[in-house]
């Protein structure tokens, strides 16, 4: 058996400009990074603005489990399935960080014969993207940081800077730092930190902009601290806006690459979805969606976290309907919510299976009940899923009115993805009056409580800690308008990584909440969720390795 980088460097990729043919992108509007990557110019978006949009289908998941669930593989499987049954699809997928590369979580770039190509590209350091955005972060920083050196005629405390310091790697040891230690000259010594970039309110800002003049105005909004006086502190303020802009106006251009079947699929931005917003960018969808009759697109982690903020908040800024959505899981994950240790998982185990369905159930009903959008159920097949097993499935989703594909696009490609293509087209026909987990005007607590109560069905939530003294202070800034991305542990709907399945009888604490002006929400942290995560004990890093001909081997 291949691994996934053996089939993805055995595969003949198309030149990219054959890829853009494919899509009638015109030369001007495509810049080539070597034969097979390029970006496209955001430009092309305004010059198809009176060409009718492509159904919209979104990609979700059950609470990620140890057992693998394959979301982005179901993406990628899906969208060469539609490309089998004659469909003009084009795949919209989120850029992977090298911090989970580097860590447990390996790389995001499908699986199997299901994957977009170049994998060791994509999931490295791809077109820059992720490093301009850390570097616009980190100029804001030291631009900051300079302002109270020279003088501090803003009147900036110290005490009261919100904006961290962002490097695109897991290290703990930077959560917490004292910076500006030394000589007089070196600083003011304060505490400090780093986030991981993809964390970044830089990143959100990329994700959620239309052009450069948007980008700006999102940029010089973003609340940098507080003054002595309370009053907050904008980038605008410390004009640095246009540097941070001028760092990321090829990072603002979707990147194009292709399937393994040579299916076109932009991959840009990168949002974690456990701590940041979860989907990719605004602009690559919307173009997918005008240069394809089906854009097939995913949000990260579960349908909890990432449906969740592509359908409240994403949808909500960029004015777009999902026509179908597509839930990924698998029997083995399954078994894992319902109490089977990772090593017991091959067995048949319908006791287990069954007291596992509950967390996929509640993010079908979630799905329609909620969003009131029509859904689909893929299992991801394993060779060791028994019929069984299979059926008990289908049955339980049967009775939510849910129909369920077997999806075998890890071992088939696209041809393994041609039932769930079908599914999906027929739900795509389907009239659907989607509609949000809250409205606008509600206050900060009634859609934290919303967000809580109608997906997490929690009992409620709970302030804790400084989180009602922020609140207060939001709310007398007039920040109350904007929508919330929470930051929550992805193993469970609670706050709580060890309740899996559909836990009852909790509450989620919120224990920080921060506007992301920029952006355009409202950040809640809940649990003991952190923006900085750290490498496990035996980190990914030491199986990568490189040989004297530049192959990268290692890369999962």
């Amino acid at each position: 058996m291949y691994s996934d980088i053996e089939i993805a460097q055995a595969c003949k990729m198309e030149k990219i400009t054959k890829i853009a043919e494919k899509l009638n992108i015109p030369d001007e509007y495509l810049e080539l990074y070597g034969n097979y990557k390029a970006k496209v110019d955001y430009k092309l978006l305004k010059d198809l603005k009176d060409k009718k949009d492509g159904k919209l289908i979104l990609v979700t998941a059950i609470n990620p489990t140890p057992a693998g669930e394959g979301k982005t593989t179901t993406t990628v499987g899906l969208a060469d399935g539609l490309r089998k049954i004659n469909k003009n699809v084009v795949v919209a997928l989120r850029e992977p960080s090298l911090g989970p590369v580097f860590g447990v979580k390996g790389g995001a770039a499908g699986g199997g014969y299901a994957q977009v190509v170049p994998m060791e590209d994509i999931n490295l350091h791809f077109t820059g993207d992720f490093h301009a955005i850390g570097a616009a972060n980190n100029l804001l920083a030291a631009m900051l940081d300079n302002h109270i050196q020279q003088g501090n005629s803003l009147n900036i405390d110290p005490r009261r800077i919100t904006w961290r310091r962002a490097v695109d790697m897991n290290d703990r040891q930077l959560r917490n730092i004292v910076d500006g230690l030394g000589n007089r000259t070196d600083g003011t010594p304060r505490q400090d930190g780093f986030d991981i970039t993809v964390a970044s309110e830089v990143m959100a800002v990329l994700c959620l902009a239309s052009d450069i003049a948007d980008l700006k105005a999102r940029l010089s909004r973003i609340v940098v601290g507080y003054t002595y006086d309370n009053k907050p502190v904008t980038a605008g303020e410390l004009k640095a806006q246009g540097a941070m802009a001028a760092l990321l106006k090829d990072a603002l251009k979707p990147n194009l690459v292709q399937t393994l079947e040579g299916t076109p699929a932009f991959v840009h931005g990168g949002p974690f979805a456990n701590i940041a917003h979860g989907c990719n960018s605004v602009t690559a969808t919307k173009l997918a969606m005008k240069l394809g009759d089906y854009c097939v697109t995913e949000a990260g982690f579960g349908a909890d976290l990432g449906a969740e903020k592509f359908l409240d908040i994403k949808c909500r800024m960029a004015n777009l309907k999902p026509d179908a959505v597509v839930v990924v899981a698998t029997v083995r994950a399954l078994k894992h919510h319902g109490g089977v240790k990772k090593e017991d998982l091959n067995k048949e185990d319908l006791d287990a299976l069954k007291a596992g369905m509950p967390n996929l159930l509640q993010h079908v009903e979630n799905i329609t009940k909620v969003y009131k959008l029509p859904c689909v159920v893929a299992i991801n097949a394993f060779p060791t899923d028994t019929k069984n097993e299979l059926d008990l499935v289908e049955a339980e989703c049967k009775k939510l009115g849910v129909n369920v594909a077997l999806s075998e696009v890890w071992a088939k490609g696209g041809e393994g993805g041609i039932r769930l293509a079908e599914e999906v087209v027929r739900l795509c026909e389907e009239e659907n009056n989607f509609s949000f987990a809250y409205e606008d005007d509600m206050s900060i607590k009634e859609k934290l409580e919303a967000i809580a109560t109608k997906i997490y069905h929690a009992d409620g939530v709970d302030l804790v800690g400084n989180a009602p003294k922020q609140l207060k202070q939001l709310e007398e800034l007039g920040f109350s308008k904007m929508p919330i991305c929470m930051a929550k542990t992805q193993y469970s709907f609670s706050d709580d990584q060890n309740k899996l399945g559909a836990p009852k009888d909790f509450r989620i604490s919120v224990r920080n909440l921060k506007v992301s002006a920029g952006a355009g929400f409202i950040v809640a942290l809940t649990g003991e969720i952190m923006t900085m995560p750290g490498l496990p004990k035996v980190p990914a890093a030491e199986k990568i390795d490189v040989d004297d001909n530049g192959v990268i081997t290692g890369l999962f």
